[in-house]
């Protein structure tokens, strides 16, 4: 089997993954139709070249944008079904993906709409072709940490749907600090902790995640081989590293694939791993991630497993779960 065909037919795990970032313009425009919403777009190709970003502040406008096509329980299911489809193809068995809630509450749409047609969509995928799931809420940085204890609250109502808790927007001068009270809240409660940081953001928000936030994994954290302390730490402790290659080029955080600095974290042994982070508009799903970074840093059948198997490792999935499918492997 060759290295292509392997990437397409391993099982996979996702763990990094904005469900409201799976939203394709085809998709936004049915549903702008459909809850007669007026989007700033014409038509779906002007949708595709509004897709062109410059950092992560022009991306997140945008991701704001399309969001407010979101409006019933059923456009929630709907989206979340077509990702799960998504992970059927790609051959994704587990996914743990992050959801935005003040995006929607802050507009009027109840908590209780969002979090339900999610979870019905990954209950439905589960039953009928086994996709395993975990539900984390991330909390938006750039608002204050006010606000997301109103969400955390709302949350811990719907303790048995939701594992954990993320940081995601807008990250430059929003430091994981910022949220240190609301993280310990949260692991009070019970939730399990993971943190954006690192992306355009110094290793030493990285630092903070793992100090402050007592996170379980980093999200993205490629700024960390700037840091030769942070890379034994991480190294050592094996803390997970989810990155995300496409939306990295997308976002500008490297000029082109070849420059990325993956290859480079797997030869320090960091616990990483490859996701697709919002997909519909970085321009791949997960399959495509991984054969695009394959191409781009000349890896070897043995490092692509090993991007593989640490998804699995990484996984809040029981620990005999994660050894069924790392067999697979």
């Amino acid at each position: 089997m060759n290295i292509i065909e392997f990437i397409k037919k391993t099982p996979k795990s996702e763990l990094h993954l904005h469900i409201e970032g799976t939203l394709e313009p085809d998709h936004m425009f049915a549903l702008a139709k459909r809850n007669n919403i007026q989007i700033p777009f014409a038509n779906v190709d002007e949708v595709k070249s509004a897709y062109n970003f410059s950092n992560l502040e022009s991306f997140l406008k945008i991701f704001y944008q399309g969001s407010i096509v979101l409006v019933k329980e059923q456009d929630f299911f709907d989206l979340t079904s077509a990702y799960a489809l998504k992970c059927k193809e790609n051959n994704v068995v587990h996914t743990e993906i992050f959801f935005d809630p003040q995006t929607h509450v802050n507009r009027g749409i109840s908590f209780d709409t969002v979090i339900n047609g999610i979870y019905k969509a990954l209950q439905k995928a589960n039953k009928e072709f086994g996709l395993t799931f975990k539900i984390i809420m991330c909390f938006l940085r750039h608002l204050d940490e006010e606000s997301g204890f109103a969400m955390l609250d709302q949350a811990s109502a719907h303790k048995e749907k939701i594992v954990g808790v993320g940081l995601d927007s807008s990250e430059i001068g929003n430091p994981p600090s910022k949220f240190k009270k609301l993280f310990e809240k949260a692991i009070e409660k019970g939730f399990l902790t993971v943190a954006h940081a690192g992306e355009e953001g110094p290793p030493e928000y990285i630092w903070e995640a793992l100090d402050h936030l007592k996170v379980k994994r980093i999200d993205h954290g490629v700024q960390c081989l700037r840091d030769k302390r942070l890379i034994e730490k991480l190294r050592n402790s094996q803390t997970p590293l989810t990155v995300c290659p496409l939306s990295n080029i997308k976002l500008r955080v490297f000029k082109k694939l070849e420059e990325h600095n993956l290859k480079k974290m797997l030869d320090q042994k960091l616990m990483v791993m490859i996701n697709s982070d919002d997909p519909a508009y970085f321009g791949g799903y997960i399959n495509k991630n991984l054969i695009a970074c394959q191409a781009a840093l000349n890896l070897s059948m043995n490092e692509v497993k090993t991007l593989l198997i640490n998804s699995f490792k990484s996984s809040f999935l029981e620990e005999e779960k994660k050894r069924e499918w790392i067999s697979k492997i």
